[in-house]
């Protein structure tokens, strides 16, 4: 008989504190929906006594979002429970997570306390989130490296105080999977309480073994694994959800375990936090990287061609990756866009439709024809855009080898045009300079990136930018067949970033 293992998605909050990915409230909102889509049984929302953004984030997903339980995190104090609860109170069903350290790392060097302290701390607070919300989780935040027979009187103790999940992380990602299965397995026969709560497990992937790590898990008794979408998280991320999906359900056989994830809205959450976030999956990325159903061997494109089992083991029907044959042209009009995007699982308002209808026929003029890849960027890009008080009007380039870049850039604010020109070390630091004497911001580059959407000379360029603001890091994102232009789009959308959380141009 299969076991059920239920997914805890944490994109909203553990995803979150990547360093420029920061989301405003409409953006956790629409990533919310797609994980209720995708099905998973668990959102954590957010760290509500982190920001009042961030609590009025959560207030809303509880409101708005039905299906998942929706989840808070907070520490082991009344404060934070007390505006978790302020979170969530009005989902249909809410939960509140209790961390606290329980390594003796944890104990000592952050909460400068002993044992004892942190047992009472850990009890008290779990009995008080219980007092006020009928679902409570706790956390032995570092349990890999945690004491074991501590680990367990805490956990114990923590369950007979009230808590229905108790979650055993490998915080730092320090754990092998046969110590970890080991540890699971060890923790499931040394405390019987357990049998009547669920026991999960959250990974991070500072070894590259939060996946297997999980599995490891499943193997020897979780009923819950903690991940992310794309497997983003701090420092180098977390378990990667769709991996864990599709390895449970590919290999049922050996684990005889199964969730609840629509896996046909795997590709489209995986894209969808992508861009959101301006975070890009590298190619050779498992399950939803652009590589990962590609075959340029002959003998494997010979295989593939004869069947498709010679060299995948999974469809990509089954992620909802459709075959992609579209084709528009500058001539297509709005019920042809509109027909196209209908197929592409696109439906878009009245608004935001004409804004990707004009930003489509820009492309259109300057591209001969527009892919179904084309057309999913332009769309993405537009849809998830943070306001503009900036918007990018035209720009000119004077570059060569012997000669010192020059730029001069034209950008729209509320119907006035403002024009600057600039030197730089290459024409997209010369551009990047010209935004930055319009808009006032003196921003630092942290990274770049630049690729092709599709093949060919005239393929759409994709750049993104993380860009460092005061103390912020802000990241941006843009498309154009010229390279330059999609670099400089990106450049004003993470300055954008900024204003739309509060920043004021100088």
């Amino acid at each position: 008989m299969s076991r059920r293992i239920h997914i805890f998605d944490t994109t909203l909050r553990d995803g979150e504190q990547v360093p420029g990915a920061k989301l405003n409230k409409k953006q956790k909102i629409e990533i919310a929906k797609q994980l209720a889509k995708l099905n998973v049984d668990v959102i954590e929302a957010g760290f509500p006594c982190s920001s009042p953004g961030d609590l009025e984030a959560v207030r809303e997903i509880s409101r708005q979002v039905q299906g998942p339980t929706i989840a808070a995190l907070a520490r082991a104090v009344k404060e934070d429970i007390d505006i978790a609860w302020q979170a969530v109170c009005e989902a249909s069903s809410p939960r509140i997570h209790v961390f606290l350290g329980a390594s003796d790392i944890h104990i000592q060097k952050k909460l400068r306390s002993d044992r004892g302290k942190a047992m009472e701390m850990a009890v008290e607070a779990v009995r008080y989130a219980k007092s006020l919300c009928p679902e409570v989780e706790f956390s032995t935040e570092d349990g890999s490296r945690t004491d074991f027979e501590f680990l367990c009187r805490i956990i114990d103790a923590t369950i007979q105080a009230g808590a229905s999940i108790i979650n055993v992380p490998d915080t730092v990602g320090y754990a092998l999977p046969e110590e970890y299965g080991e540890l699971i397995y060890r923790i499931r026969q040394g405390v019987p309480a357990l049998d009547r709560v669920l026991l999960s497990v959250h990974c991070h992937n500072d070894l590259g073994l939060a996946v297997a790590n999980s599995i490891a898990a499943v193997r020897n008794g979780a009923d819950q694994v903690e991940c992310t979408i794309n497997g983003i998280g701090e420092r180098a991320g977390n378990a990667s959800l769709e991996e864990i999906v599709m390895v449970l359900r590919t290999r049922f056989e050996n684990y005889q375990a199964q969730t609840r994830i629509d896996t046909q809205e795997i590709y489209r959450t995986s894209r969808m936090v992508s861009r959101i976030m301006n975070i890009p999956v590298q190619p050779n990325k498992a399950i939803v990287g652009s590589n990962a159903f590609a075959h340029s061997s002959g003998i494997h494109q010979d295989g593939i061609l004869k069947d498709r089992t010679t060299y995948e083991i999974m469809k990509p029907e089954e992620l909802g990756i459709k075959e992609q044959t579209l084709v528009l042209t500058a001539r297509s009009g709005r019920a042809a866009l509109k027909h196209r995007l209908a197929e592409l699982g696109f439906t878009l308002e009245a608004e935001i439709f004409e804004r990707v209808y004009n930003r489509f026929i820009d492309v259109a003029d300057r591209k001969k024809e527009i892919g179904a890849q084309d057309l999913q960027s332009i769309v993405e890009i537009e849809v998830f855009k943070v306001p503009e008080l900036f918007k990018m009007h035209s720009l000119q380039i004077m570059s060569g080898n012997k000669m010192v870049p020059l730029a001069s850039v034209t950008l729209e604010r509320e119907g006035k045009l403002y024009t600057d020109a600039a030197t730089g070390d290459g024409p997209v630091d010369a551009v990047f300079k010209g935004i930055e004497r319009i808009t006032g911001i003196p921003g630092k580059l942290r990274d770049y990136d630049l690729k092709a959407v599709t093949m060919g000379r005239d393929a759409l360029g994709e750049a993104m930018v993380r860009v460092e603001i005061g103390e912020d890091i802000y990241s941006g994102l843009g498309s154009s067949p010229d390279v330059i232009e999609a670099s400089a789009r990106a450049y004003l959308n993470a300055c954008n970033r900024y204003f739309a959380n509060g920043g004021e141009p100088k």
